[in-house]
């Protein structure tokens, strides 16, 4: 059996949806005729902790890890954060105002730590890495960023070794809309790009997570792009349950909820809606303060915080929900914005209120799978008119389950398995 490096940060214990890509790709590639090979961070800082994910990892496989040292426990410090805190972008997510040294830190963040605060993993994984490949060769390296720190080590490695390389995109790099946000200077955005540019001309295969992403990638001079979905995994929705009964019209989202996705005015909407049954809003995840302040100005709507919990709760609510929420980014790249939940959100069979661009890839597919509507932020009109039909006629969505199957993770694999017989055999 062949056999592929996989260049990961995020690998269990850690949480979240970022560490879903490489480990699904990894629990099926067996079956596709590639025994994955994983390098991963040794006392990595993860944003989240959830030790379900170690029930993915396939039986016997190698799981190589190297010390990593991370700049975030003095960001904590010095921002005065506690040490047990989650940190996840704040520029994104923020658990209170901005203030100086926010700002300093994302700064120092953009412009000195490049690609990304994992960039100190570069130099002794590759020092390490070569020794361990000519005496343990692999047939291809596959590497998923962001970090974008996992293209950096296999960048090197491909270009002094010679080994075919996939890198993989969950989300963009320099047009990613963190990156507008992190107070990049013109010198910093120069040695970003080249090293992007580096990506683009060494890797024999690339892939990335939405369609306008692709021609995104290309139009700045990427080749042999290839769309990969984040997907869904059968598996994890083997024990969960259906339970819709109960006094509430519970409108559902999980994960992060930030100030770029803030959905103004939806509690307002809901509360002139009128209905035989209570309408709730419950959000499990971070959600930014000042969308929490916003969401809580109304009391006609309950409004519930169920803070961090497991993936498997997570999906279990997930389940459970009459509507299932899907604000996306406001940015400039929101057209490509295909978050990780999507898929999860369309396997549970629940219809889904999307709120974005109306001809953006997520309301595409979406509008494909039957599963739901997806709005304008400001379409107050369409949004309500959606809810109130749906409370009022809770089956009239008609799901192509058929087409949802598609997105699975093992028929995502089985595109990566070919894309890596490909540049194996070139």
């Amino acid at each position: 059996m062949k056999k592929v490096l996989i260049i990961t940060y995020y690998w269990p214990p850690s949480g979240g949806i970022s560490v879903l890509r490489a480990l699904k790709i990894a629990k099926y590639l067996r079956e596709f005729g590639w025994e994955p090979v994983i390098f991963t961070a040794e006392n990595a800082h993860y944003p989240y902790y959830d030790e379900s994910g170690f029930v993915d990892i396939p039986e016997g496989i190698t799981v190589i890890k190297h010390p990593i040292i991370e700049p975030f426990k003095v960001f904590k410090w010095l921002t005065g954060r506690k040490k047990e805190d989650a940190l996840n972008s704040i520029v994104q997510v923020r658990d209170k105002k901005q203030n100086f040294l926010d700002k300093l830190g994302i700064w120092v963040r953009g412009n000195f730590f490049i690609p990304d605060a994992r960039s100190l993993w570069i130099k002794p994984s590759v020092k390490y890495l070569k020794k361990h490949l000519k005496e343990n060769p692999v047939d291809a390296i596959f590497s998923d960023g962001p970090p974008h720190t996992n293209n950096r080590i296999a960048y090197f490695l491909s270009k002094e070794l010679g080994i075919p390389w996939l890198a993989d995109f969950q989300d963009p790099w320099t047009q990613a809309d963190y990156y507008q946000m992190m107070y990049i200077t013109k010198t910093a955005h120069k040695i970003h790009s080249k090293m992007e540019q580096g990506v683009f001309q060494q890797a024999k295969k690339i892939t990335i997570a939405s369609p306008t992403w692709k021609k995104d990638l290309e139009s700045i001079g990427a080749k042999n792009v290839d769309v990969i979905y984040y997907g869904y995994d059968e598996d994890d929705f083997k024990d969960l349950v259906k339970n819709q009964e109960g006094e509430y019209f519970d409108i559902v989202h999980i994960g992060l909820l930030g100030i770029d996705r803030n959905p103004v005015g939806l509690v307002e909407i809901l509360s002139k809606i009128k209905s035989d049954r209570k309408i709730r809003v419950i959000l499990a995840g971070q959600v930014d303060q000042q969308v929490k302040k916003e969401l809580g100005g109304n009391k006609n709507v309950e409004v519930v915080y169920k803070g961090i919990i497991s993936r498997k709760e997570s999906l279990q609510l997930a389940m459970e929900a009459h509507l299932l929420l899907l604000p996306l980014n406001k940015a400039n790249n929101a057209e490509g914005r295909l978050p990780g939940k999507l898929y999860e959100y369309l396997r549970t069979y629940n219809p889904i209120l999307c709120l974005g661009k109306s001809n953006g890839d997520a309301a595409k597919i979406i509008n494909k799978c039957k599963i739901g509507s997806s709005f304008e932020y400001e379409d107050i009109k369409g949004i309500r008119n959606f809810i109130e039909d749906l409370i009022q006629k809770p089956n009239s969505i008609n799901v192509d389950k058929k087409e949802i199957e598609t997105y699975s993770n093992k028929k995502q694999t089985q595109k990566i398995s070919n894309y890596l017989n490909e540049i194996h055999e070139q």
